[in-house]
């Protein structure tokens, strides 16, 4: 389906890719700090899964409606952004044992998987790289296009996993600590509110 070359050429760039701090990397190791490695684990899940939509949407050519369109592009970012404006709104009402409440209980693992989809398919710039990235590997003389840019994108998935697993980790580690001090529990739950105010600012000043 892909030559091999071009899986190694793009699953190196990949890795190199995630290895970028940027918004999800940064999302995953803060879940991961407030809520352990394993949640944290989850919400990566929940970003490929997001991946996995960018990447149908691409091969579909959804994606280009993105790259186009000003009103469809700045209506994801502010719901995105929205988004994340009101999980800083609960970190910053959480008390010592992490986010609480109804709706994002640290109980509640598939809260978290669901703020991984959410957070990478509300991001509007992850549907345009893709569309940028993805299409550069596919060689129209060796099969079907749509079918190598899945198989791109799954390999793209697959650095995701391999490298936001390794920062889930670091997370849960930095989490085991902050356990055994409901001060750091409180200055964590501060700092990740400030976080997600940061990216969603970020996400409503990107521009296509």
């Amino acid at each position: 389906m892909i030559a091999p070359e071009s899986a190694l050429v793009f699953f190196s760039a990949a890795v190199a890719l995630a290895l970028v701090p940027g918004p999800d990397n940064i999302f995953v190791l803060t879940q991961s700090a407030l809520h352990g490695k394993k949640r944290g684990l989850l919400v990566t899940l929940g970003l490929c899964t997001g991946l996995l939509v960018h990447t149908s949407a691409v091969a579909l050519g959804v994606a280009a409606i993105f790259a186009t369109s000003a009103l469809a592009f700045n209506t994801l970012k502010i719901l995105g952004a929205l988004y994340l404006l009101y999980l800083a709104w609960q970190a910053f009402r959480a008390g010592a044992v992490g986010l609480v409440g109804q709706d994002f209980n640290p109980t509640s693992p598939w809260k978290l998987y669901a703020r991984g989809v959410i957070m990478n398919v509300t991001n509007p710039k992850v549907a345009v790289f893709f569309l940028a990235f993805l299409p550069q590997f596919a060689d129209p003389t060796i099969g079907s296009v749509t079918l190598q840019i899945l198989a791109f994108g799954g390999l793209f998935i697959i650095a995701t996993v391999l490298v936001f697993g390794s920062v889930s980790w670091a997370g849960g580690v930095l989490a085991e600590q902050l356990n055994r001090s409901a001060n750091a529990q409180r200055l964590m739950n501060r700092l990740a509110g400030f976080i997600f105010i940061a990216l969603g600012l970020r996400l409503l000043a990107s521009s296509q």
